[in-house]
């Protein structure tokens, strides 16, 4: 018998204080028993891993002596006695006690791949306990099982940060990220709110993304019963999700309430949103008012057009969030994989987009590239050429896919055209908040044509030769307005009626942006709600779209 072992101290919590069902009753009465004994086990091993009175030479014995226990069938430990009559096999239980011994001489990660290897041990083996128990072999569910492991595993970091650090020692968000808030010290600084939420929210994005990967476990395994656990244990990570996108984890605990959980098992009812449920959902949090142009679609084509969308802000999402350039690239390069090997629901619902409409895989491709020109942590624009390449992968790619999803794939060059003007109106519209990035894209060759050398973003945007050549890119897009309205009576106008209802809203935007000028200060323009309801009722063909003209600035 191992007396100094797990066996010495009782269990910090038991498997109904967790934040996601163990062993709950949605799982068959033969299986319960199974998988609380390998609950057990882990317990007893995370409790090791985690006593603050050991030392870690001390945890790493107890845990050593744990494992030796695995191969002694006719063990006294209590805990390996338990995974023993449990379940057969300790693949699993072996690959969380690496995790455990990391814990015991690892207090901090370098970068998020470390993170996820190490969820890839503390977490993914239980999901692949329960597909193994059910006889669950399908490659594909066992990868979206791992990304919902992941998933949860992270959450609980997030949730948890706090007593992590204050009765462990450990903190589970990467240093390069809390480097971008200040540091450690500043990250958990309750008063540096803004620079941490952006940090948490990135991370945050992260999470979704493996939720969404995760989305189709449900559908992809055949035990109905541990479908359903899935189902609930899916609801209860996005209502945790929601509530850290909403609350601050370093100031405030957040948890799940009853009223959650009871939410959350009303899941068992289905497997679950579907893949275009998920993607609207997205569509509809962007809150953009490109939404209201995309709402003049109906069926497949509107189904198409969120999918193109939801994908365009989720990398956007990643070369704007606040993470370090490498993270963010290397979860660009993830999404290029995606683009041939979907495996969430939004590279699903893209998939589907492409196929339906024959959308060319290198206008996503593009996007991506316009995104990975974003990911540098300070960004200026040689010359008309490269402001020209960045136009057609971050705007012209999303026009050629558009015209397509409209039914007028005869207006290609109208797309390409109409989106470098609308990515010309986003840069002047934009760029004060471009420079808290450290980002200016108006080209250099403009702005030493006005005698202004590159300098830090701020003080290049407080420059008077700034504001002439802002003025100068301007004229560029009220000429692209003009060609746009001139190519329209010569196209489809019903099938364009998703592009001048967008074309319209960008117009009002030009429009105050000239009349405000481009010299400080420069509030930014937004639509009315006025105007707003007036794009939704051009949507809803309530009232008709004007004739397009130039603008009239």
């Amino acid at each position: 018998m191992i007396a100094d072992s797990a066996a010495s101290r009782a269990p910090t919590r038991d498997s109904g204080s967790e934040n996601f069902p163990v062993a709950s009753r949605l799982l068959a009465p033969e299986i319960r028993p199974k998988v609380l004994g390998f609950y057990r086990f882990v317990r007893a091993a995370d409790d090791i891993a985690d006593d603050p009175a050991l030392t870690a030479e001390e945890k790493l014995r107890r845990l050593a002596a744990l494992e030796a226990a695995l191969d002694d069938l006719a063990t006294e430990e209590p805990a390996a006695t338990a995974l023993h009559r449990a379940v057969s096999g300790t693949d699993e239980a072996r690959l969380m006690l690496s995790a455990f011994r990391q814990d015991a001489v690892q207090a901090r990660y370098a970068d998020w791949a470390g993170l996820e290897d190490y969820c890839a041990r503390s977490a993914n083996p239980v999901g692949r306990m329960l597909l193994r128990l059910h006889h669950e072999t399908k490659p594909e569910a066992i990868a979206a099982a791992d990304a919902l492991c992941t998933a949860l595993q992270i959450l609980n970091h997030l949730q948890d940060l706090v007593p992590d650090r204050r009765d462990i020692g450990r903190v589970y968000l990467p240093e390069a990220w809390m480097d971008l808030a200040g540091g450690e010290a500043r990250f958990f600084d309750a008063a540096n709110t803004k620079a941490r939420r952006a940090v948490l929210d990135a991370a945050l994005h992260q999470v979704e993304e493996r939720l969404d990967a995760a989305a189709a476990v449900p559908r992809l395994i055949a035990a109905k019963r541990l479908a359903r656990e899935c189902s609930v244990t899916i609801a209860l990570a996005r209502r945790l999700l929601a509530k850290l996108r909403a609350a601050d984890p370093v100031v405030e605990r957040v948890a799940l309430s009853r009223l959650d959980i009871l939410h959350g098992f009303r899941a068992a009812l289905g497997t679950g949103p579907s893949d275009a449920a998920l993607v609207s959902v997205r569509v509809g949090r962007a809150g953009s008012s490109f939404a209201r142009g995309m709402s003049a679609l109906k069926g497949e084509r509107r189904r198409a057009l969120w999918a193109v969308y939801a994908f365009c802000r989720a990398v956007d999402d990643i070369a704007d969030g606040a993470m370090p350039e490498a993270e963010k690239r290397r979860f660009l390069a993830d999404w290029r994989g995606k683009l041939r090997a979907p495996d969430c629901a939004l590279s699903r619902e893209l998939t589907r987009a492409r196929g339906a409409f024959s959308l060319p895989i290198e206008e996503c491709e593009a996007m991506i590239a316009g995104m990975e020109t974003d990911a540098t942590p300070r960004l200026r624009i040689a010359d008309s050429e490269a402001l020209n390449l960045y136009c057609r992968r971050v705007a012209g790619s999303v026009g050629v896919m558009a015209v397509r999803i409209f039914g007028a794939s005869e207006a290609a060059d109208f797309g390409l055209g109409l989106g470098r003007t609308l990515q010309l109106v986003n840069i002047l519209r934009d760029m004060d908040e471009d420079a808290t990035r450290d980002r200016v894209y108006l080209p250099l060759d403009f702005l030493i044509a006005e005698g202004v050398a590159d300098a830090p973003a701020a003080t290049l945007i407080a420059s008077p030769g700034f504001a002439r050549a802002a003025a100068h890119l301007a004229q560029q897009a009220k000429a692209g307005f003009a060609q746009a309205a001139a190519e329209l009576p010569h196209l489809d106008q019903r099938a364009l009626l998703p592009a001048r209802i967008m074309m319209w809203g960008y117009q009002r935007l030009f429009e105050r942006l000239m009349a405000r000028g481009f010299g400080l200060p420069r509030p930014r323009p937004c639509l009315t709600r006025g105007e707003k309801l007036q794009m939704a009722a051009f949507a809803m063909g309530i009232i008709p779209m004007p004739q397009a003209s130039t603008s009239r600035a």
